[in-house]
């Protein structure tokens, strides 16, 4: 079945403005809304709030009633996979299972050096997000968890309540990495999540992740792909103009700027670019929503994207 729903990172906002947006995102009938994993902004100024991810989606799943609630994705890095269980785990319960757990190696080597974090290489972190991977399903999934990693080591390890969600809430990996990232997901994911890319390098990419499923005996169709969408939406080319100023001020960014890195087009044109993907197999299409609301966009993409795709496939 397909989603529809809203990536956004909790940067530069106050808790009722971001609550505010996924209401607005809830209200318009998306299925989904996800968070960043990142204790300072990672977006256009590197100065003023952002907060804590896990902290914010339990206030979230306690204010929202349908939304699916995601972490796209926790940095390996930042917790003991067995504490972040923990958490996860509560969260399912506050949102009556509705969690979808990220996971990814991190990668804002800034924010580490900020906070005193170690950052080890690439190659280390992705050993550490395979562990982790195992960490996670056992303690969700068997009554006590014993674990002796190159990372992390548990023993006898009990991990109670279980989530609400059986066997467990799904596990997404994020990233596109060819050797390690879809490697991992093969083995250990639920769903995988990426940025939208050419029609092409998209292909290429489920090329690979086919690969690694076979390698390890798993059926890539049980892996949930998602795909997020960075767009300024309006209903007539016309208004792309003054939709772009409009978005632009909201932000406190430059019109040019905010072209550079989101498209700006209507939004049958938008469902037009991504009907081949959902063809290709992508389940969950993501409108990056940055705070305050769009609401014009936010609105636009649930009431003609979401409709022309699902009506297309």
């Amino acid at each position: 079945m397909l989603r529809f729903g809203i990536h956004s990172g909790q940067q530069h906002t106050s808790f009722d403005e971001f609550l505010d947006m996924w209401r607005v995102a809830e209200d318009a009938g998306l299925e989904w809304a996800s968070l960043f994993d990142h204790f300072v902004p990672i977006w256009g100024s590197r100065e003023g709030p952002s907060f804590e991810g896990f902290t914010l989606l339990a206030a979230l799943a306690a204010h929202t009633e349908r939304l699916r609630l995601g972490m796209i994705v926790a940095g390996v890095t930042y917790r003991h996979p067995a504490v972040l269980t923990s958490m996860a785990t509560t969260i399912d319960h506050v949102s009556g299972g509705r969690l979808e757990l990220g996971l990814g190696a991190a990668w804002f080597e800034a924010e580490h050096a900020m906070y005193g974090l170690p950052f080890p290489r690439i190659g280390q972190r992705m050993d550490m997000l395979d562990e982790a991977c195992r960490i996670v399903k056992g303690l969700w999934t068997q009554k006590r968890t014993t674990f002796d990693g190159k990372h992390y080591r548990l023993e006898d390890a009990l991990s109670e309540p279980k989530p609400v969600q059986r066997p467990h809430p799904p596990l997404w990996i994020g990233g596109s990495g060819e050797r390690r990232t879809l490697r991992i997901a093969a083995e250990h994911a639920d769903g995988w999540n990426t940025f939208l890319m050419p029609e092409d390098e998209y292909r290429h990419k489920l090329d690979v992740l086919e690969g690694h499923c076979r390698d390890v005996g798993r059926d890539p169709a049980e892996i949930r792909k998602q795909l997020v969408v960075r767009a300024v939406l309006c209903e007539r080319e016309a208004e792309a103009d003054a939709r772009v100023r409009e978005r632009a001020a909201q932000l406190g960014s430059d019109p040019d700027e905010l072209r550079r890195d989101f498209a700006v087009e209507t939004a049958d044109r938008l469902a037009e670019r991504l009907v081949p993907y959902a063809r290709m197999g992508v389940e969950d299409l993501i409108l990056q929503a940055r705070p305050p609301a769009d609401r014009a966009s936010i609105e636009l993409f649930a009431s003609v994207v979401a409709p022309a795709v699902r009506a297309a496939v």
